[in-house]
């Protein structure tokens, strides 16, 4: 892999990570500080719930794995805590570790991106990490959007003043 497409495909994940943390702050302007902690039945987790999973699992793997630091993670904490945390102290805990992620895979040599490592009972690569991250942050920022728009009953807007109709050149 040379410099030119690693940085590309850093440059990509960056983007859809910005795109996560958009849409998710979208959702998050529209819910209460109820609403973040409701769960739709016992086998569901809350918004909150989903922020702290998030935050646990883009530290463990971008900020501790490709940084080379300390993985600190109880996962099964995430998903434990039923309050704790208001709105903004959420938005800002996951907008803090997606840009401590960010710094830390852009600051990635080609050899960090190529090197293989086992993170959470897995092997990948420093490029498998970064996938990871970014479809892990997408789903779960699907499933925050479904959720807030079951709750307030409306289109998100994510996409507002945009032609997404308009054809491939």
């Amino acid at each position: 892999m040379n410099e030119e497409i690693a940085q590309e495909f850093k440059e990509q994940i960056v983007y859809r990570l910005d795109e996560s943390i958009r849409m998710i702050s979208i959702s998050f302007d529209q819910l209460s500080e109820a609403d973040v902690w409701k769960r739709f039945n016992d086998s569901s987790n809350s918004v909150g719930n989903l922020i702290l999973h998030l935050c646990g699992n883009i530290t463990q793997y971008a900020i501790a794995s490709l940084g080379n630091k300390e993985d600190k993670r109880d996962r099964d904490a995430e998903f434990e805590v039923v309050d704790g945390f208001s709105k903004q102290e959420l938005l800002a805990k996951l907008k803090n570790t997606i840009n401590d992620a960010k710094t830390t895979l852009l600051n990635c040599s080609v050899v960090e991106l190529m090197r293989k490592r086992e993170v959470q009972g897995f092997t990948f690569s420093g490029i498998g990490i970064a996938i990871h991250v970014t479809e892990h942050l997408s789903y779960h920022t699907g499933q925050i959007a479904f959720w807030t728009k079951q709750i307030k009953n409306k289109d998100l807007g994510f996409y507002d003043g945009m032609d997404l109709n308009s054809k491939n050149e």
